[in-house]
């Protein structure tokens, strides 16, 4: 039987001397230090990290003998980020592909294609071209097997789109990958045919981008994160104890099971929360993740309502991957085994269906993105106990796709107020790299729910920066005795109090005052002075 999940193993001691606390997880107006706390708000601690944990804190601490020693100077300190759902495979590839994210049509994807292929940076002959980010559902002219093929030939071109629920792909990698020749002229693949054509591209030799891991890791890193849970389909629970073993370890990383390799997990007795061998303490069973429906940018997201031109008229509602019943039973399957659930469900159907299913196989665990919510929805989320796992990023590029293809149902799109007034638990990731891993990123979208020069987008679902940064610590609330050694310093107060005038009174935690876009600003560049991973540093910009 696996451990179950605590801290890297016997990593020392760390000495954090002249640190200011920034309060996680509190109202305004309260105090910015744990309770019995010797200091004040304004004053600045040591805190001393030994094994993996927060051990002890005062105005000055003695330096022990051996004892590495880290000045802050200063700055302020908040628990180390987690994103709650990447994929990271996807994400550290995308350092190697060919950017599609500006292809404002299928012509002009094409003809990036045609570039790419003729450029420096193609891949050898036999290697698959890939690409990645294109947005179909906006463009004016419509993806064809027949025109990519005119521009691959021989090459096998597989393009990504960018909330990775469909692929175009040209005959070749449709023959490489085992995918048969479309009954049209449609080239895109999507939902359950393409995931796996996407699982079975990670194994084309070429296609695994060793040099992006590490590059990823060290980029996140300097963003302040110390962990992810891991939702690529793959092995993930063999895969990412080699990783570390090979000395990918800035980060921690609770790793998800997908349906076709649940029967291993359980067959092996590992549950949630149990440290995998060889990850040296930093990687953990997650939870069974399971793709309930699709997305609203394939119009595959299932919906109650129907959409006003699908892509799919067959599937006017958008597609229930997985029917109701065969939820519910993966979900008590995964729940007798010891395993959380991860269900992933966008639209208002799906979420009523993936609360259904928990509800009965009295499973625990998270509803992922969670975009779409129905009539009490937020309060089944909090008497269920189930964790609404969004991406406030992705607010950002489907709210002009939203206003479109659900038309009247914006309000009920990333509830994050309802959902935290509701008494539900959110949390933050980024669905990497649908989103970059930048969970500053996703404060400021939570905060301000504008990327552009518009206002906020249905501004009664904002959130404070104090709660956005609450959604992102993995439930590590201000820095004390007991808490993790995952800490990150900064260069500036994340809060942004200087900003933000006295709440007006009117409900826990809301400030309408406030001007949100200069608190998004100050989020989106907030400096990261360090990242601190069980006591050790994995990034020090000072």
């Amino acid at each position: 039987m696996a451990a179950r999940e605590t801290d890297e193993d016997r990593t020392g001691s760390l000495l954090l001397r002249q640190v200011r606390l920034v309060p996680v997880g509190q109202r305004p107006g309260e105090r910015s230090v744990p309770a019995g706390h010797p200091v004040a708000d304004d004053d600045v601690v040591d805190l001393r990290i030994r094994d993996g944990v927060l051990r002890a804190t005062a105005p000055r601490l003695a330096r022990r003998p051996g004892e590495e020693v880290l000045d802050a100077d200063g700055r302020w300190a908040v628990p180390g980020l987690w994103d709650h759902h990447v994929h990271f495979t996807q994400a550290a590839t995308t350092f190697d592909r060919l950017d599609l994210t500006t292809a404002g049509s299928a012509g002009e994807a094409l003809r990036m294609v045609a570039d790419h292929l003729a450029g420096p940076d193609a891949p050898p002959p036999g290697v698959p071209a890939v690409g990645f980010g294109f947005f179909q559902a906006s463009w004016p002219d419509t993806p064809s097997l027949a025109a990519l093929d005119a521009v691959a030939g021989e090459r096998a071109v597989v393009l990504i789109s960018n909330d990775v629920h469909c692929g175009w792909l040209s005959s070749r990698a449709r023959a490489l990958l085992g995918l048969p020749s479309p009954a049209d002229d449609d080239g895109l693949v999507r939902e359950a045919p393409w995931f796996a054509a996407l699982t079975r591209l990670g194994d084309v030799p070429g296609t695994r981008p060793a040099a992006g891991y590490r590059a990823a890791q060290a980029t996140v890193a300097a963003r302040g994160v110390v962990g992810i849970t891991e939702m690529e389909w793959a092995d993930n629970r063999a895969d990412w104890p080699e990783r570390v073993a090979s000395g990918l370890d800035l980060l921690r990383v609770r790793t998800a099971v997908y349906p076709d390799r649940l029967d291993g997990v359980l067959g092996d007795g590992v549950r949630t929360g149990d440290r995998l061998p060889g990850g040296r303490g930093l990687v953990t069973m997650g939870p069974l993740k399971v793709i309930s429906d699709g997305s609203l940018n394939t119009a595959t997201a299932h919906i109650t309502a129907t959409y006003p031109d699908p892509d799919e008229p067959d599937h006017r509602h958008g597609v229930q991957n997985v029917p109701a019943g065969e939820l519910t039973e993966l979900l008590r399957r995964a729940n007798r085994g010891g395993l959380d659930a991860a269900v992933h469900a966008i639209g208002d159907a799906a979420v009523e269906v993936a609360l259904d299913a928990i509800a009965a196989a009295r499973a625990r665990g998270s509803v992922e993105h969670a975009q779409l919510l129905g009539p009490g929805h937020a309060e089944r989320f909090a008497a269920l106990g189930v964790t609404a796992s969004v991406q406030p990023a992705h607010l950002l590029d489907d709210r002009d796709l939203t206003e479109e293809r659900w038309p009247g149902r914006a309000g009920d799109c990333f509830a994050l107020r309802r959902l935290l007034d509701a008494g539900a638990r959110v949390v933050f990731g980024s669905d990497a790299p649908v989103a970059r891993l930048h969970p500053w990123h996703a404060m400021a979208a939570a905060v301000h729910r504008s990327g552009d020069d518009r206002g906020p987008w249905h501004p009664e679902q904002q959130l404070t920066a104090a709660e956005a940064l609450a959604c992102s610590t993995d439930g590590q609330g201000t820095l004390g005795v007991g808490s993790r050694g995952d800490v990150v310093l900064l260069d500036a107060d994340p809060l942004a109090r200087d900003l933000v005038p006295p709440a007006d009174g009117t409900g826990p935690g809301r400030q309408p005052a406030m001007d949100t876009a200069a608190v998004a600003a100050r989020l989106r560049e907030m400096p990261v002075a360090a990242t601190i991973l069980a006591g050790r540093p994995t990034h020090l910009a000072y």
